[in-house]
């Protein structure tokens, strides 16, 4: 190398230089894979320049209208969800179509859940996710911005 040249260092963020904006999406007739891609893709912090694979530099996400999400085809009735309590016998099935009448907001939440890498930072992620059913929620004060699909 000649002494001409200048080298150029990869950036590494610290995590003291890290901060938390927040977005806010309205869910509502959007499909639920291409929201939670989206909705993953803020929590990491993959859209901002100064992303770091080892520090969490993610955002905030408030979504509202988790109620009126959509599935393709006859996913409500065929899609199933499971989960096991530990003991024999504990295994439960709901299809989306419950679960979107008991609990709206989980649908969403879960499906952001399989998409963010399984690591130290996926549960400090999926905390800074807001879901929330209706138009109404209590973050006025963090002035989010309003992000377009």
């Amino acid at each position: 190398m000649t002494q001409d040249r200048i080298l150029q260092k990869t950036y590494s963020q610290k995590t003291s230089e890290t901060e938390h904006g927040w977005y806010i999406i309205d869910a509502a007739g959007q499909r639920v894979g291409n929201l939670a891609v989206r909705i993953a893709w803020l929590l990491s912090g993959k859209h901002k320049p100064t992303w770091t694979p080892h520090i969490d530099d993610g955002d905030f996400v408030i979504v509202v209208n988790a109620e009126k999400v959509e599935f393709g085809g006859k996913k409500w009735d065929q899609k199933v969800y499971h989960r096991h309590s530990g003991f024999p016998g504990g295994l439960r099935t709901e299809t989306a179509r419950d679960v979107l009448n008991k609990h709206p907001e989980r649908i969403l939440e879960r499906a952001v859940r399989g998409m963010l890498p399984t690591n130290r930072t996926r549960d400090v992620q999926l905390g800074r996710l807001k879901v929330f059913v209706g138009p109404e929620h209590p973050h006025q004060a963090q002035r989010p911005t309003g992000v377009t699909l």
